[in-house]
């Protein structure tokens, strides 16, 4: 993927997030509170996850544990099923979690060794959101107490909304600026 194309859907992306919590407030209440516990949310992230590192796992280069790749896909497809009986709750915030690490390969893959000093604002962006998975994935619940907080009251959501908006706006003029 290409920086330009990495930060202008990075940007319309957020600018849709940021829409949706303005124009959806009911919907988007109703999904993110519902999230970090639903069984169907858990189904569609895991899927998503597992597939995605899996592709990962059995396009590994030789340098890269490529010997035991067939080893590796069979003990991760193995810790992936068994997480389904042991550790069930807020099993959807940890493989979003996984997900946002795996989008933060690509998008760090797009800005690696460009020139634009405009990429910063992609590469910031996506530390944060790398920040944001650990602590998610260790510590799931505490998405959902960052939720309730935010849903507390309304001004919070509105914030978070215009500042989706503001960075994906940001975010989108980089992109047609390189």
């Amino acid at each position: 993927m290409s920086l330009f194309y990495a930060t202008f859907i990075t940007g319309l992306c957020l600018i849709f997030s940021g829409a949706t919590l303005i124009f959806s407030q009911t919907r988007a209440k109703e999904f993110l509170t519902a999230f970090p516990r639903s069984k169907a949310a858990t189904y569609y992230t895991m899927a998503i996850a597992m597939a995605w590192f899996s592709f990962r796992i059995y396009n590994l280069d030789t340098s890269d544990f490529g010997d035991y790749k067939q080893i590796l896909l069979v003990l991760f497809l193995a810790i992936t099923v068994s997480s389904f009986y042991f550790v069930p709750d807020f099993l959807s915030v940890r493989a979003l979690a996984g997900i946002i690490l795996l989008i933060s390969d690509v998008l760090l893959d797009a800005a690696f060794m460009r020139e634009p000093s405009q990429r910063l604002f992609l590469v910031s962006f996506v530390y944060v959101m790398i920040l944001l998975s650990f602590i998610i994935g260790a510590s799931p619940y505490l998405m959902r107490d960052a939720l309730k907080w935010l849903y507390k009251e309304t001004l919070r959501i509105k914030i978070l909304a215009y500042t989706l908006i503001a960075y994906g706006s940001l975010l989108t003029w980089a992109a047609l600026s390189y």
